[in-house]
């Protein structure tokens, strides 16, 4: 009886809390472009000097560049992606204020070393600009150790007569290094240095250090952005694709459901109800999380609940077989459930192994699409493996599952052993 119990409070309580949140959780979810609207823009990149080039690691570096800004302006996971040669294109989702967009999005990344003033109006600022980007050798910025095994930023400049005189005039004072108006790191000049080579520590951390690396980098070689094309996008096709989505989604769920159901009886209709929470918690965890919600989004949701589907499948189906070989109704649960964990465990890990390599080297869509893909599947292990075994095998103990007929399988298919 008090499996019994446990199993309809484990049910009923999970439809409640799913009922009364969900009309709250579909509202907070965060729309992407394709589905929300915004804008969209394509640069063409030129080098901000004369007789310089655009390189394959300057383009990159810009639109990571473009990415970051797009980030602290607050829009919802920005695009960026490089076409050809020489443009990037910008797709932001969300967009109220173009006109501000647009002139913070074109600035180059401005590199600047800078200098208190000494000024009694702004004693403690860096306002002096000793050193800008061009100053620096490109892709100069190198990523070194010390003798303690310390990570640090070896630099070089172009003119190593201005660099001594700035380290010369600075010696024991901070040379604040600023990129885009934003203090990044103060490092205290230490030597005069006539070389024209400077090492920066950056107290021990190896991920500050690969940052301040590659601002350097991207600031020794900024380009200068033309706006080539741009357009407002509306969310009229998104919608009605997302609509269309939803409505398809629905339909072949219902048939899922009845699949599930009519094939494995209580097991399947357990199955629906794991499926149901998996749903539901991805919609939690997108809004908690607050991931933006987007078509290639929706692609990898479709594709996990289809893996849910098949996870449970392979499990019910190797529960048949053991009961058709005659096996008691336990002992055919417990070798169907221990045979098919490791077939769904493996291939939904190698799922992953795969997503995460397409989030890592992935940009945009590709990464949104692994990182659903990702989240789709733990749920899934959690709901539709360990879940829908926990609640089989309440009722299993209860003594309520006796007979083949509650698993889908007819006696005249059972062997005798």
């Amino acid at each position: 009886m008090k499996r019994i119990i446990a199993f309809i409070t484990v049910v009923v309580v999970s439809l409640g809390i799913m009922g009364w949140t969900s009309p709250d959780l579909l509202k907070n979810v965060r729309l992407g472009l394709d589905l929300k609207g915004g804008f969209e823009i394509l640069y063409e990149a030129s080098p901000l000097e004369g007789g310089g080039a655009v390189t394959r690691e300057s383009l990159l570096k810009t639109a990571q560049s473009l990415e970051d800004r797009a980030n602290k302006l607050g829009t919802s996971e920005p695009e960026v992606t490089t076409e050809g040669t020489n443009r990037i294109r910008l797709k932001l989702a969300g967009v109220t204020d173009e006109a501000t967009v647009r002139k913070t999005m074109k600035e180059p990344a401005s590199l600047t070393f800078r200098s208190k003033d000494g000024t009694e109006k702004n004693p403690d600022e860096y306002n002096k600009i000793e050193m800008v980007g061009t100053d620096f050798v490109e892709n100069g910025a190198k990523l070194e150790y010390t003798q303690m095994n310390e990570p640090v930023v070896s630099i070089k400049v172009k003119d190593k007569e201005k660099f001594a005189e700035v380290t010369k005039r600075l010696l024991g004072k901070p040379l604040a290094i600023y990129m885009n108006d934003q203090l990044i790191s103060a490092p205290v000049v230490r030597a005069v240095l006539t070389d024209g080579s400077a090492q920066i520590s950056v107290g021990g951390d190896l991920n500050e250090a690969k940052e301040l690396r590659d601002q350097i980098n991207l600031g020794a070689l900024p380009l200068k952005l033309t706006e080539k094309y741009s357009q407002s996008v509306g969310a009229t096709l998104g919608m009605q694709s997302l609509q269309q989505t939803i409505e398809a989604g629905l339909i072949a769920s219902a048939f899922i459901l009845l699949f599930m159901v009519g094939m494995y009886r209580v097991p399947g209709l357990i199955a629906s109800l794991t499926l149901i929470i998996h749903t539901w918690l991805l919609i939690l965890v997108f809004v908690w999380a607050d991931f933006t919600l987007t078509l290639p989004g929706i692609a990898a949701l479709i594709l996990g609940v289809g893996m849910a589907v098949d996870a449970n499948i392979i499990t019910n189906e190797r529960i048949h077989e053991e009961i058709r070989t005659g096996k008691s109704i336990m002992s055919a649960v417990k070798a169907g459930d221990k045979h098919s964990l490791r077939t769904v465990l493996d291939s939904n890990i190698t799922t992953i192994i795969v997503a995460a390599v397409m989030y890592w080297f992935g940009t945009g869509a590709v990464k949104g699409f692994a990182l659903v893909l990702i989240v789709e599947i733990v749920l899934s292990i959690a709901t539709n493996v360990y879940l829908s075994r926990f609640l089989l095998n309440l009722l299993l103990k209860a003594g309520k599952l006796s007979k083949p007929k509650y698993f889908g399988v007819k006696e005249r298919d059972i062997r005798a052993l």
